[in-house]
């Protein structure tokens, strides 16, 4: 077989790895930076670069029967332009193969082989020995090869199956078609970060974890060790601008390895000032330094009291923006270490404070520039495609989650973790699991336990919404009534914790500009850019405005292929003026003048009902209702309804709300309308009551008293106390109602309610 272009590069890269010393990064070899810059050693060696390969969907167990006929440049995936191949067609199983030397200045007594991420199942093999088995596809893994190593050229072989449409793994983006479509995007086969060997002393430290107590000046440590522990020390030392500020040393034993370090020299990071202490951990058994690792860390505090949600004492808004992680070129790979840095100085340039990394485990180069620049990022698992109904997927999910919260845990820029995303009501048990889970490995960290939708944990930390309502007013109206004095009875199980909690938007926007054919952004594009900044800032003033959120996410970053809402386009190129954006989005919040550090339940309100809902029990009464367009006048009190249906609220057809949904509805539209009392002399207060999905318009007696737009998740309360009693008539009275459906689930449900 003639080698191509991809093999020469290959050819010099390894003769450049003969010739380099002992860590360094030779030139043609793509990705050569150290993949985790919080844990460098001096020995390593980067395996990137091209391999052979070969692909099928029929399973070969081992690996002496595979050939190699094609050649795949990692760490970059097969559907990749960068992997050389680019093939987007499904497959099950990817081999790899190449062969390695251990420098000979190396003095380490142990190696081990890393893998920065590989989808989904993978199997290692040095020297046709099988070294380790791993399952997930986010997570990275590491297997000692000391014993299967021999002198001189060694090879490796790697492993993974894949299967998106299996509904056990977690695929987040992923498209489970052969196409991208809707917002799921190219998918990622096998190897897709740094593959690299390490070597490390007969004990080393496997792992640690990192406690900043900026309080008290100090940072705690606690190490894992591997390998014998007898006559061990762990010294550990902080470290500014090359001056030591802080040292200790402490015997070392196994798991239980504790060291306190306390700095003579206090700086906090902040986004505003991102100060990071340099760290060397240094293992010795005597005078013998066995084990040498150099981290970093930075000094900060995340707490929460009433329902804000501080860092370092202070309420900090957190403008972020949804980052999904995707290059046209590499897919979930960057294309270059500065690429990574590049995305979080775009973000910033148009006045975003930091990302949720979403539906993506990010590789650690993007975190440790988030370090280093002030960037808040919250710390995401890829849940869709699983299967949440399936418990056989459950084990994996829990080991590969316990994985990631390892390697992420002491980026002092990861503010919360969210390890699910827009979730049905029957991912609950595994949702609590999880969270559970997180709060005993991280307590410094408040987690979601899921991004939208289905929140069902009893005691949340942190609480959250999705909402793509494109009109700035409605988008006002709903989260001001949803923090105001006029508080729902709890009977609406409204998902209001009965103590408050931080709160923010965490996905709105999504605007649509320059959508070419076949892409699509939220909501009806604007016809100009006037429009759009006009839309824009609406939106995220809303937001601003409102002393009750701690922050908001905006829909998103870049494009992704048809998905085409981004503020830059695919290829990172402005698509707005991005001082412009900047000024808007950095805008003092509400919420750092007047944050809701007290909070008070807000004293109980004598509601009596005059329309019920489903949660009225008794109160709810029929509703007439129609699925066919009627007349005109419809709304009006004197229309003749007659000839339409009788059925009692919710009506519906949506996924986690059968228990209320007592009248089916699946089409396009529906009418409903009831009669109540006229009268209602000397109320002063009028709440209505509504789940709606989606768009939704509320008359009495043929007056619009209150219109949404969009849709939302839970029943909520808005005051209509001035449009009802404009529209009150004092003998009888007719509410009717109008919702359409688009798309996804549909529910309505309407009560209103009045109080002196």
């Amino acid at each position: 077989m003639a080698f191509g272009r991809h093999a020469v590069m290959f050819i010099a890269a390894a003769q450049a790895v003969a010739a380099a010393p002992s860590g360094a990064a030779p030139d043609g070899i793509p990705r050569p930076e150290h993949p985790r810059p919080d844990g460098v050693r001096a020995e390593w060696l980067n395996l990137n670069g091209e391999w052979e390969f070969a692909e099928t969907d029929e399973d070969v167990s081992f690996p002496g029967g595979v050939s190699y006929p094609d050649r795949i440049v990692v760490p970059f995936c097969r559907e990749s332009a960068l992997s050389g191949l680019q093939r987007k067609g499904f497959v099950k199983h990817v081999w790899y193969r190449r062969t390695f030397a251990i420098p000979v200045e190396w003095k380490s007594r142990r190696v081990r082989l890393h893998v920065g991420a590989c989808d989904w199942r993978t199997w290692v093999w040095v020297n046709d020995i099988l070294v380790g088995e791993h399952v997930g596809g986010s997570a990275p893994f590491v297997f000692e090869v000391t014993r299967a190593l021999k002198p001189g050229e060694n090879t490796v072989v790697i492993h993974a199956f894949d299967d998106t449409r299996s509904g056990l793994q977690a695929c987040g983006k992923q498209s489970q078609r052969e196409e991208s479509y809707g917002c799921l995007y190219t998918r990622t086969t096998g190897i897709w970060q740094t593959v690299w060997l390490e070597g490390v002393g007969d004990s080393y430290v496997r792992a640690f974890a990192l406690t900043p107590d900026p309080d008290n000046a100090r940072v705690l440590i606690n190490a894992e060790i591997d390998g014998p522990s007898d006559g061990l020390t762990l010294e550990a030392a902080a470290f500014h601008a090359g001056k030591a500020v802080s040292a200790a040393r402490v015997a070392a034993d196994w798991r239980h390895t504790c060291v306190a370090l306390n700095l003579s020299e206090k700086h906090l990071w902040s986004v505003e000032d991102p100060f990071l202490y340099d760290l060397k951990l240094t293992l010795r058994r005597g005078d013998e330094v066995v084990d040498t690792l150099d981290s970093y860390f930075g000094l900060r505090r995340v707490s929460i009291e009433g329902a804000a949600m501080l860092l370092n004492g202070k309420a900090v808004f957190q403008r972020l923006v949804l980052d999904q992680g995707f290059y046209p070129e590499g897919v979930w790979t960057a294309p270059t270490d500065a690429a990574l840095k590049r995305d979080i100085e775009l973000s910033q340039a148009v006045g975003f404070n930091g990302a949720r990394l979403h539906q993506k485990v990010f590789e650690p180069r993007l975190l440790y520039w988030a370090d280093r620049l002030g960037y808040l990022v919250w710390g995401e698992y890829p849940n869709w495609g699983l299967n949440v109904s399936n418990p056989a997927a459950y084990l994996a999910i829990v080991n590969e989650w316990l994985e990631v919260l390892e390697r992420d845990r002491n980026h002092p820029s990861v503010i919360g973790w969210c390890p699910f995303n827009e979730t049905p009501p029957e991912a609950g048990a595994l949702q609590r699991t999880i969270v559970e889970l997180t709060r005993a490995v991280d307590p410094t960290r408040p987690v979601i336990e899921s991004s939208g939708y289905y929140h069902g944990h009893p005691e949340p930390q942190v609480l959250d919404a999705h909402d793509y309502d494109p009109d700035p007013v409605t988008l006002k109206a709903r989260w001001d009534a949803r923090f105001s004095e006029l508080s729902l009875p709890e009977r609406y199980g409204s998902g209001n914790a009965s103590i408050p909690v931080p709160f923010f938007v965490s996905e709105y926007g999504g605007i649509g500009w320059q959508v070419g054919e076949g892409g699509w952004g939220y909501g009806e594009g604007p016809k100009n850019l006037d429009e759009f900044y006009a839309r824009y800032q609406g939106l995220t003033d809303a937001l601003l405005d409102n002393r009750h959120m701690f922050g908001f996410c905006y829909t998103q970053l870049t494009n992704i292929e048809q998905e085409q809402n981004g503020v830059y386009t695919y290829n990172r190129e402005p698509k707005f003026d991005a001082e412009r954006l900047r000024v808007i989005n950095a805008r003092r919040a509400r919420y750092e003048i007047d944050p809701p550090v007290k909070t008070e339940a807000a004293p109980p309100v004598a509601w009596q009902v005059i329309v019920g809902a489903q949660p009225d029990g008794a109160l709810a009464r029929e509703w007439r209702y129609t699925t066919t367009s009627p007349k005109e006048r419809w709304e009006e009190t004197e229309f003749d309804d007659d000839g339409w249906l009788a059925g009692y609220g919710g009506f519906g057809k949506k996924s986690g709300w059968e228990s209320r949904i007592r009248t089916l509805w699946d089409g396009k539209h529906i009418w409903l309308r009831q009669t109540f009392r006229g009268g209602l002399d000397g109320f002063k207060r009028a709440l209505l009551v509504i789940h709606y999905d989606n768009a939704a318009q509320v008359y009495v007696n043929g007056k619009e008293v209150w219109k949404g737009t969009g849709w939302n998740d839970a029943y909520q309360g808005f005051d209509v106390s001035e449009s009802l009693r404009a529209a009150l008539r004092r003998d009888r009275n007719v509410v009717a109602i109008h919702c359409h459906q688009e798309d996804g689930g549909q529910y309505i449900d309407v009560a209103l309610l009045v109080a002196e």
